[in-house]
């Protein structure tokens, strides 16, 4: 597999939903850029979304959840491990900034899993990526009834910073097929509010760190996931030999006017979130998730590995 990382960046604010309207989230997962890159696959034809959804299901692409990038400086997922620092003394301040900790910068991963990371020099420094924003507006179904403020949450990027995921393609088909479909979206935009101008980016390639691809090749000691993943029956009870993980609900409503006159939810999932770590890998699913509507829906539950020796 080649891989390759894109970096985002938004001229315009992101609602990225956590069952809110009122809040918006960071970054997003990786499941939502699939089902956002299959919208885009329909609107070009059948036959777009059909190798899509099959080039999903046999690997031949693989993909991350969207972390923060500030300049130059990537970020990836804290671990769901337990790391003892050689500054533990004892000091609450210090304990409180690594449980607030979501994000550690690429470049001193290592140093994070060793103990060693400087949380008084760089434990905040994630604050400059953005800032939330709410604005007031007014839902007018008809001229008979009163018009009804709501308010929505949004998040802003500031400048030279945003998201940037990575992924892996078996060819160059499935690259360009994935570079076409994200050209596409970009013009339509991710997450909520999108009627709104939210969502719309940019994107680019840009150069992979050389730590950070020797990480995602090979053979390592432990694994962390760097996207929500989930095992299928055969592959589970060896997945969890030995693994640290923390497991989150995906949801949410279908998006295709094709499925069914009203519109439905999608079958909840338990998935395993970024940052579980695990000794054995394995290939996960495209999780067939509809609900009685007339076609099949799918979430991307497939792992993308980053290798760490602890």
């Amino acid at each position: 597999m080649d891989y390759r990382i894109y970096k985002l960046t938004f001229p315009s604010g992101v609602h990225f939903g956590n069952n809110s309207l009122e809040k918006s989230e960071e970054t997003f997962h990786a499941d939502t850029l699939f089902s956002a890159l299959c919208q885009e696959a329909i609107k070009d034809s059948g036959k777009a979304l059909d190798e899509l959804v099959l080039s999903a299901k046999n690997g031949d692409f693989l993909m991350s959840d969207a972390f923060p990038f500030i300049g130059d400086t990537l970020y990836l997922p804290k671990p769901y491990i337990n790391i003892r620092s050689d500054k533990d003394d004892g000091n609450s301040k210090r304990k409180k900034k690594f449980k607030n900790l979501h994000f550690v910068p690429a470049e001193l991963y290592q140093d994070f899993l060793r103990g060693e990371f400087p949380i008084d020099e760089r434990g905040d420094e994630i604050k400059n990526l953005g800032h939330h924003a709410m604005k007031t507006a007014v839902n007018v179904r008809s001229e008979a009834e009163e018009p009804r403020p709501y308010r929505v949450g949004s998040y802003w990027f500031e400048k030279r910073c945003g998201l940037y995921i990575i992924m892996a393609f078996a060819d160059e088909n499935r690259e360009y097929m994935i570079e076409d479909l994200m050209d596409a979206l970009s013009y339509t935009g991710i997450g909520g509010e999108r009627s709104s101008g939210y969502g719309r980016f940019e994107f680019r390639a840009a150069n992979m760190q050389p730590e950070l691809e020797k990480a995602l090749t090979g053979e390592h000691a432990e694994y962390v996931t760097l996207s929500v993943s989930l095992p299928d029956d055969s592959e589970l009870e060896e997945a969890l030999d030995g693994a640290s993980y923390q497991m989150i609900r995906r949801s949410g409503f279908v998006a295709s006017s094709r499925y069914s006159d009203t519109q439905l939810r999608k079958n909840d999932l338990y998935v395993f979130e970024h940052g579980s770590v695990f000794k054995n890998t394995f290939k996960g699913q495209i999780a067939d998730v509809s609900s009685g509507g007339a076609h099949s829906v799918y979430r991307y539950a497939r792992p993308l590995f980053l290798g760490v020796d602890l």
